[in-house]
């Protein structure tokens, strides 16, 4: 182990390379992708206001402009900090509240546009680099090849970029996983010292300032991510194997800086759990999908954008064509991890990937219930594998057969070169494969767009209040737009050369062709939602007054 030291002067360079590119794909084009119905829902909960509130005040069926929208995306005068936490408590509780307070504090510095709220997690994700080296430094005990080459991987990985330029919580939330993982390693490390140098006070005494800052990184994790609760879980769990399942020191500390942590999150987790309890009472519950089909795919996809990532359908083909060569690579990673390190070590990366998998078995709570995104459960096992894979490619390039060693210096130059490509596509692009149900929302903004005087109408049911959000950022000044609340029938006015329908049910649409006695056209259609094109004849157009 001690060879690793040693860095030859290539790599270094490399590792530099791949680090100023990966932060400079962090900041370059933040405002070049759409603005997802979700990251519309985090500047929603930055202002202040909530759901109710705007549907009460827009959702009324009178016709506005796109600016009618800003007021509900941006920092205000009229809300404050507390009414930031009392959106999250009263209709978004799954989401804690730390980075949406961050956030709008940075927008009081920095403005509202999407390339200041983007710039926010493009600045957190840079706390990833030193605290990937800590908890390498931690985990391996060598001072650059594996946390150097983590460094390197995590930069170009395009998962990591994803989140790096989304204004979600995502990214501070791998930061605070990060730090708590190696924050709970050195509080072990030196309790484990103290037990074996000093007397039973000074333990005490040199042992509280590691689990103190546990405690700290635990719960600002926990208000971070709901999902914390199970890097807790697979924290003690950890400290439980390696105590050999005895009531150890490290056991009573762990137990001890856990439950102050969680102590400190009480407030939250009750108003989660009243509306966890509240939903449950009153909406119905929908089973996950019983074949491990679907789940297979996805992770198998998920594994491969880890490393390269060129935003391909989970139905191409090309997708499982590259998927062996990376899952073979992650396989062997991990094999090899638990082969030849100690079981303190591959353990806590074993328990981020395994316990992650808990979220994926849970029913999926719908119509309003509490719902996380499949990938974001995934954040943890992200980790672990490029630790593992990390820890594989800096050890062989010190294999002592030069055949094998050139051999891994070719996988390494090739996944570097995947990261790369991926990351250089991804920055250019305008939708990516984790808008979800506003991947399409440019093409859509196109089609209106090209229009001479259109008119969108849309209700706010299901994912329609978020894409009109969305649609907001992306549309021309002269559309209009007339929301709709209860799917009442709208008075249209007949100064409008175009009108589309974003979505409507099948009952609203059929209610509308009936009072103007017009046609409907699909013009764009996703797996998500239609966007559909009110005909006026020209027989007609006296029914439209």
């Amino acid at each position: 182990m001690r060879n690793l030291a040693l860095v030859p002067s290539w790599l270094r360079f490399l590792i530099i390379f791949v680090l100023t590119m990966g932060i400079l794909f962090r900041f370059v084009n933040l405002e070049g992708k759409i603005y997802s119905h979700d990251e519309t829902y985090t500047s929603l909960r930055i202002s202040g206001y909530t759901v109710s509130e705007v549907k009460q005040q827009i959702f009324n069926g009178r016709i506005i402009s796109r600016e009618n929208f800003a007021k509900f995306q941006s920092r205000n005068e009229e809300k404050n900090f507390s009414d930031t936490i009392m959106s999250l408590a009263t209709e978004d509780p799954q989401h804690p509240p730390v980075y949406y307070l961050i956030a709008r504090f940075w927008l009081g510095i920095f403005g509202n546009s999407i390339t200041a709220i983007r710039s926010l997690s493009a600045v957190i994700s840079l706390l990833v680099f030193p605290g990937i080296y800590w908890l390498c430094r931690e985990l391996f005990n060598v001072p650059l090849s594996v946390p150097g080459l983590a460094i390197a991987l995590m930069a170009i990985s395009p998962i990591h970029l994803v989140y790096a330029q989304e204004a979600r919580e995502y990214i501070l939330w791998l930061v605070t996983i990060i730090l708590c993982s190696a924050s709970l390693l050195l509080a072990i490390r030196l309790q484990s010292k103290n037990h074996n140098e000093l007397d039973r006070g000074q333990q005490i005494s040199d042992s509280f300032t590691p689990w103190g800052i546990y405690v700290v990184t635990l719960t600002l994790s926990l208000y971070t991510c709901l999902w914390s609760v199970l890097i807790a879980v697979a924290h003690g769990i950890y400290v439980i194997i390696i105590s050999r399942f005895q009531l150890t020191e490290s056991v009573r500390a762990y137990l001890i800086a856990s439950s102050l942590a969680f102590l400190a999150f009480l407030p939250w987790m009750m108003i989660v759990a009243a509306s966890f309890l509240e939903f449950i009472l009153t909406a119905d519950v929908t089973q996950s999908q019983s074949s491990i089909s679907p789940l297979i795919q996805v992770l198998l996809i998920q594994i491969s954008r880890i490393f390269f990532d060129l935003n391909l359908d989970i139905g191409n083909l090309f997708s499982y064509l590259i998927a062996p060569f990376f899952l073979t690579l992650v396989g062997y990673a991990i094999y090899f991890l638990c082969r030849t390190t100690n079981y303190q070590v591959w353990l806590l990366i074993l328990m981020l990937m395994i316990i992650m998998s808990i979220p994926l078995k849970l029913p999926n709570l719908n119509d309003g219930g509490i719902v996380f995104s499949q990938e974001a459960y995934l954040i943890p096992a992200y980790l672990g594998i490029q630790l593992a894979v990390a820890y594989l490619l800096a050890t062989q390039l010190y294999n002592g057969i030069i055949s094998r060693r050139r051999i891994w210096q070719m996988v390494l130059i090739l996944v570097i070169v995947c990261g790369l490509i991926s990351c250089r596509v991804s920055y250019e692009a305008e939708t990516w494969w984790h808008k979800g149900v506003s991947f399409g929302n440019a093409q859509v903004a196109r089609i209106i767009n090209e229009t001479e005087n259109p008119l969108l109408i849309s209700d706010g049911e299901n994912i329609n209040y978020g894409n009109v959000f969305s649609l907001s950022y992306l549309v021309q000044p002269n559309v209009r737009f007339q929301l709709i609340g209860n799917q009442a029938v709208p008075d249209i006015p007949d100064s409008f050369s175009d009108i589309f329908l974003l979505n409507p049910s099948d009952s609203w649409r059929s209610q509308i062709i009936m009072k103007y006695k017009s046609n409907m056209n699909i013009v764009y259609r996703d797996e998500y939602y239609y966007l559909w094109k009110l005909a006026k004849p020209q027989s007609t157009q006296s029914s439209l007054r």
